[in-house]
């Protein structure tokens, strides 16, 4: 009896053996044609995605869609940063040119306002040059009498004075001996004369018999009376009679006529 417990212990032992080694067989079967379908799958056609089976394949499945979402992230963040960087740039360049805009307009204006001060300066000193101008002939008129001629007014003195002082009294007050131009203009300065001799701005101060007017001009026409000029060396300056012209001392005493230019003074003619 105890000879068959015996038997029917090893026995059992003995399927038991047997059956996990059926089992192991089996394990090792079942990936050994695992591995053998990965590789025909894989030699017979490549364009096929790996094929896995188990918690391994979901791993390595899990773990490109992680890789793949990371590289879509980062392109985005990427092609973001980009853009980003593009409009800041734009941005930046207009702010710029608007800024070089303004700066030129402020210039500009800048200018203009300094043409339109200048432009003030400018008009305030004829302002102040025609209101002592107007001045000087408002003094004139009062001191003597006052003739407008063509495009000059003249005055005729009250009084008497040699040749240098009479022209003197004329320059202080913006105007000269008068100039004879021509023929009517002498029959003007007759007229207004009465008959009485009066110094004119002519001389030969400079070059004995070269007779010249007070603007530098030479004595081109014939004002003279007959006989005149007489060749004296000590008669250098112009007296005007109402036959004509003659030379006479300078230090003589008579009076004179000053003339002064007015077409650019039209508005003095007004208060004449």
């Amino acid at each position: 009896m105890a000879d068959g417990i015996y038997e029917d212990v090893i026995r059992t032992e003995s399927e038991g053996m047997n059956t996990d080694r059926m089992e192991m067989t089996v394990e090792i079967y079942e990936s050994a044609e695992c591995v053998r379908d990965h590789d025909f799958r894989t030699e017979t056609n490549t364009h096929q995605p790996l094929q896995r089976t188990g918690s391994v394949c979901v791993k390595i499945r899990s773990s490109r869609a992680a890789a793949v979402c990371l590289v879509l992230l980062c392109v985005l963040l990427l092609t973001a940063v980009i853009v980003l960087c593009v409009t800041f740039t734009l941005e930046r360049r207009q702010l710029i040119s608007k800024n070089e805009n303004l700066t030129n307009e402020r210039d500009q204006l800048l200018n203009k306002n300094m043409a339109l001060m200048n432009e003030r300066d400018e008009l305030t000193k004829e302002r102040d040059q025609f209101d002592q101008e107007r001045n000087e002939l408002w003094k004139m008129l009062n001191e003597t009498d006052g003739y407008i001629y063509q495009s000059s007014l003249y005055f005729i003195s009250s009084e008497k004075r040699n040749w240098n002082e009479s022209r003197r009294y004329c320059t202080e007050r913006g105007a000269d001996l008068i100039i004879i131009n021509n023929r009517e203009e002498q029959e003007f300065v007759k007229k207004i004369s009465g008959g009485t001799r009066v110094w004119i701005g002519l001389t030969d101060s400079d070059v004995e018999d070269r007779w010249k007017w007070v603007n530098g001009s030479a004595l081109t026409s014939g004002f003279w009376a007959t006989g005149q000029p007489n060749g004296s060396k000590k008669e250098n300056c112009a007296l005007f009679y109402s036959s004509g012209c003659h030379d006479y001392p300078c230090n003589d005493a008579f009076k004179w006529i000053c003339e002064k230019n007015i077409l650019k003074m039209s508005n003095s003619i007004k208060y004449i």
